[in-house]
């Protein structure tokens, strides 16, 4: 609105000049941790972002009492590093954690019970410490193909009867899923 010429104003509540910017120029995306490629760069050791993945944290400790793990396993460890392989089956299927991914994870590494041995050494070996240390997480979550997170929990239990656990743990890919 105007201001009439014969009302006193202050000079600070006078309206002041527009101010015309500049039209910008191009921008290009030239800064370290920028992606420069319409398509996210996959890999070891860069993880799988999802929707809501620190969910998988809280669906874990539903498993807390159903654990069976040796002596020297720590729970919190074993949870964590099923969690954080559940964020990733679910970010597989452009979703946020399901209890159901946490039932593949934990059976995957036989945390629920009725695992093999040398399956339950793999698990104490790579599981150490993995509550507290992220090159540990990055490590146990990439030991496990994309191909085996796609399977439900029963197929995944019935592939490790059928042809042991080394084709799930040992970052071979499945030929016949």
């Amino acid at each position: 609105m105007t201001q009439p010429a014969f009302v006193p104003v202050a000079e600070t509540d006078q309206v002041r000049p527009v101010r015309a910017l500049s039209v910008p120029e191009g921008w290009h995306a030239n800064r370290v941790a920028e992606q420069r490629y319409p398509v996210r760069p996959g890999g070891a050791q860069l993880g799988r972002p999802g929707p809501d993945q620190g969910y998988a944290l809280s669906l874990a400790k539903r498993f807390e009492e159903r654990l069976v793990l040796s002596p020297d396993e720590h729970k919190e460890d074993v949870l964590v590093g099923c969690a954080l392989l559940a964020a990733r089956r679910a970010s597989i299927f452009g979703r946020g954690p399901s209890i159901f991914d946490l039932e593949a994870a934990l059976t995957c590494w036989g945390a629920l019970g009725g695992a093999p041995a040398g399956l339950v050494a793999q698990r104490r070996k790579l599981f150490r410490s993995a509550a507290h240390h992220y090159e540990v997480q990055r490590e146990l979550v990439d030991a496990v193909p994309e191909a085996i997170l796609r399977l439900s929990a029963k197929e995944i239990a019935d592939h490790i009867a059928s042809q042991g656990f080394e084709s799930i743990i040992g970052g071979e890919e499945l030929a016949d899923h």
